[in-house]
């Protein structure tokens, strides 16, 4: 196989393609974010954080405003407590929060649905928000001066599009969201302006997107819940171009492979066009592609976090944040392993990316293998090229580099033999490298 990149041919810039989920802290213990910092990790996203219903202590709204009957103007009205300590330590380590306004999903929602209807009074609930972003970026009731840039209204309430009995996250109709978001949108956007950026919907996802290829839509009524998130997306987005609704970004997730999901990137960069929003930014804001237990802290699984990082900056989708950095208990958990402590092999991953990231500028690269992900980045004092064998197979791959020495190349890789460290490993002149299966490579020059 041949990969090839080219030093002398700037293409882009490098993205934040190493955000992650909720962060590793244990209630307000965070002896374990410094791996945050380390790893150079710019947003965490704040869904689900701490478990069910928050803890009844973080982040969501019912948790911050208790009684939605209080005088929205009274700062006693708020219980800003345990999350005004959760976003200081993260802004100490220096990851910013990607602040989701809305609440944690309910996965016994069949025995009781507890936060899930939509709120009693739209324009309230926006007031509550305004409130929350002004003590986090204006000091309001002795707040902070974050600078807090992205607030996502809502997650998933497509879930319930085709049938409301399945949905964990929204027991109202799609019309009632569609007004739900608008009045939200626009009064954070009246109050802020281009101060902040207002999104969402973090939609479920476009897992049947073979259906609608052209993003035309299904042209018929959804038979199941996944053809329900088409539907979905088609009359949101299609409702917030007819009624020029504020929407700085449009988030969405996949927990589909590495390959499906690039496919949905494109699907949902066309989906965008097709509505007249071609300029809206998407991000993905929610995934994993390996969330077996017995995986987690494999080659396998670290390869597949970074091919998706790699793949993902040479598509059209300006953010993502993988599901999830949490310390504990969860099917998704990938970075850290609860019982040790200790990070995962795909923890290291994101320290390499980030080795990426800095240098600002994306240069032009190019495999011809579809199981082998790349992408250059360089300035004018470093450059490293970064690679990814998603396969079972070893790669000996031929290096067309321009702008560089290729047998000046320092060579990192993880997998099961190396963890994120120097290989000795030296490149000879005619270009040649070999890449063991499940391997993530960093060439440094």
């Amino acid at each position: 196989m041949k990969i090839s990149a080219d030093f002398n041919q700037p293409i882009g810039v490098m993205k934040p393609m190493h955000g992650v989920g909720q962060p590793p802290m244990v209630q307000l213990n965070d002896f374990m974010m410094h791996y945050l910092t380390e790893a150079g990790i710019p947003y965490s996203r704040l869904h689900d954080v701490q478990g069910p219903q928050g803890a009844n202590a973080y982040v969501d709204i019912p948790n911050i405003f208790r009684n939605f009957e209080a005088d929205v103007e009274d700062p006693a009205s708020y219980d800003f407590a345990f999350t005004d300590a959760f976003l200081t330590k993260m802004i100490a380590h220096h990851v910013e929060p990607f602040f989701r306004l809305g609440v944690t999903i309910e996965n016994c929602f069949y025995l009781k649905p507890l936060r899930i209807d939509p709120p009693k009074d739209f324009a309230k609930w926006a007031r509550i928000c305004e409130h929350i972003i002004r003590h986090y970026n204006h000091g309001w009731a002795n707040g902070f001066q974050f600078g807090i840039k992205y607030w996502e209204i809502w997650n998933e309430p497509d879930d319930g599009c085709y049938d409301v009995k399945l949905s964990g996250m929204w027991k109202g109709t799609p019309e009632q969201f569609f007004d739900f978001y608008a009045t939200a949108a626009r009064h954070l956007k009246a109050c802020f302006g281009d101060e902040i950026q207002v999104g969402g919907y973090g939609a479920c996802g476009f897992w049947e997107y073979r259906k609608d290829l052209e993003a035309n839509g299904l042209g018929r009524a959804p038979q199941t819940q996944r053809e329900g998130y088409l539907e979905f997306a088609h009359r949101f987005l299609q409702f917030v171009h007819d009624e020029n609704v504020p929407l700085d970004f449009f988030s969405w997730h996949s927990y589909a492979d590495l390959k499906d999901t690039v496919e949905m990137a494109r699907y949902c960069r066309r989906l965008l066009k097709k509505h007249g929003l071609a300029d809206v930014p998407d991000f993905l804001d929610e995934w994993n592609t390996c969330f077996e237990a017995k995986r987690r802290g494999s080659d396998y699984a670290a390869a597949q976090v970074f091919g998706m990082m790699l793949a993902m900056q040479k598509e059209d989708t300006k953010m993502l944040n993988y599901y999830d950095a949490r310390l504990g208990f969860s099917g998704y958990g990938g970075m850290f392993n609860p019982d040790t402590w200790e990070p995962y092999l795909a923890y290291f991953v994101f320290k390499m990316f980030h080795d990426a990231y800095q240098l600002k500028n994306e240069m032009q690269s190019a495999s011809d293998d579809p199981d082998v992900y790349v992408c250059a980045a360089g300035n004018d004092r470093r450059r490293v090229l970064l690679l990814a064998n998603v396969s079972d197979r070893k790669m000996d791959a031929e290096l067309d580099l321009q702008g560089v020495s290729v047998s000046e190349a320092e060579v990192v890789m993880i997998n099961s033999v190396y963890r994120n460290s120097l290989t000795g490993i030296r490149i000879a002149s005619d270009g040649k490298l070999s890449i063991p299966p499940y391997t993530c490579v960093e060439l440094r020059f």
